[in-house]
């Protein structure tokens, strides 16, 4: 009987794996496969029209706008509130934080963490692998380079990258 499950749940995935590589020409993992995106990111209670991939880990406080993507392997930490607006695309590996245990880890766990409100405007892009630190604002209308990063505020209207990020426009 366990077999027959199993063979059964290998037969989905191998359809819905062709399916996603003859329709998009695009191979996910067994639960990017098997998740809707756009099911999941309505069950968070994420604006109409986002989606977000399985692989991401969503903590907390997360509030998210109309029409974003939200690529796979991201994490979103809402401990200490994080909001990202309408039609953003927060690439695959993006790291966005709300909260940091420095204080709690060199006080050997005599302190707290540190939690601060975290936020990105609508119309935003934030590129692969790059790491929002808690606390941080930014604008809309912004592009964050891959591998970025952000320690500090980015005004509405600029494009910024490095490691810290800097505005450059």
């Amino acid at each position: 009987m366990k077999e027959k499950k199993i063979d059964s749940i290998h037969s989905v995935w191998q359809m819905l794996r062709d399916k996603m590589h003859n329709n998009w020409d695009r191979t996910l993992s067994f639960g990017d496969c098997f998740v809707d995106r756009w099911e999941k990111a309505e069950y968070l209670g994420f604006g109409k029209g986002s989606s977000i991939y399985d692989s991401s880990l969503v903590y907390g406080n997360v509030k998210v706008g109309k029409n974003t993507w939200i690529g796979p392997f991201t994490i979103l930490d809402g401990s200490g509130g994080l909001e990202i607006g309408d039609n953003c695309s927060i690439a695959a590996g993006v790291q966005i934080y709300s909260h940091d245990s420095i204080k709690w880890a060199i006080s050997g766990g005599k302190e707290k963490y540190d939690h601060k409100q975290t936020k990105i405007g609508s119309r935003c892009y934030v590129g692969p692998n790059a790491i929002i630190s808690k606390g941080v604002t930014i604008g809309d209308n912004c592009i964050i380079g891959a591998m970025s990063l952000v320690l500090e505020d980015i005004p509405s209207g600029n494009k910024a990258y490095g490691n810290p990020c800097k505005i450059i426009r």
